[in-house]
């Protein structure tokens, strides 16, 4: 997926292309983007920039315009060039991160509550209450044996639940390089990490 950058006398245009199978919707500051793997929505909005669809020969693209070709608003243009392309793999292809379990001292227990809305590691070391990691709505948390994988279709969502799990072992108080218990990213891409 490329996009363009044109650099105009009144201003900057970046196009993004929309592939086959997925569409976007731009009503006022919100773009919705519907794919195969579900949809996702978002607000932009920033003064000065514009955004919209256009038909081309080639197929349809999302356009980012500014009237103005200074540097912040070409920063901003840019960031949002990121996220809807993001939001497009999201819905054709996903994300996912994969966590490793790894204890020493003492055996943890990583469970999904029985809401499933939460991940709780037991026994951290020798500690008697669990502790507790929220998933972020609409990511999908599986436990395979000594690894935990975090899939989904929005990006900052599924990135947020694996740290959240991350986070959790965090240790203080004890030397790292003797208690290196604890859950840990070992791998993260684009698909739902298979």
């Amino acid at each position: 997926m490329t996009n363009s950058t044109e650099e105009t006398d009144g201003g900057i245009s970046f196009s993004i292309p929309i592939p086959e199978g997925v569409n976007i919707t731009i009503t006022g500051k919100t773009v919705k983007v519907e794919g195969p793997r579900g949809t996702i929505e978002r607000e932009f909005w920033y003064p000065g920039l514009h955004l919209q669809t256009e038909q081309k020969d080639e197929g349809n693209e999302v356009v980012i315009k500014s009237d103005s070709t200074r540097k912040k608003i070409r920063a901003i243009a840019g960031t949002y060039t990121s996220h809807i392309k993001n939001m497009i793999i999201g819905v054709t292809e996903g994300f996912f991160y994969k966590l490793a379990i790894v204890h020493a001292h003492f055996p943890m227990q990583v469970a999904l509550t029985k809401e499933g809305d939460a991940v709780s590691v037991s026994n951290f070391l020798g500690e008697r209450k669990p502790r507790i990691a929220k998933i972020v709505g609409g990511v999908k948390v599986e436990l395979k044996g000594k690894e935990i994988v975090v899939s989904g279709i929005n990006k900052e969502a599924v990135g947020q639940t694996a740290a959240d799990i991350e986070q959790t072992t965090r240790i203080k108080g004890y030397d790292p390089r003797v208690f290196q218990d604890g859950i840990y990213l070992v791998d993260k891409g684009v698909g739902m990490g298979t």
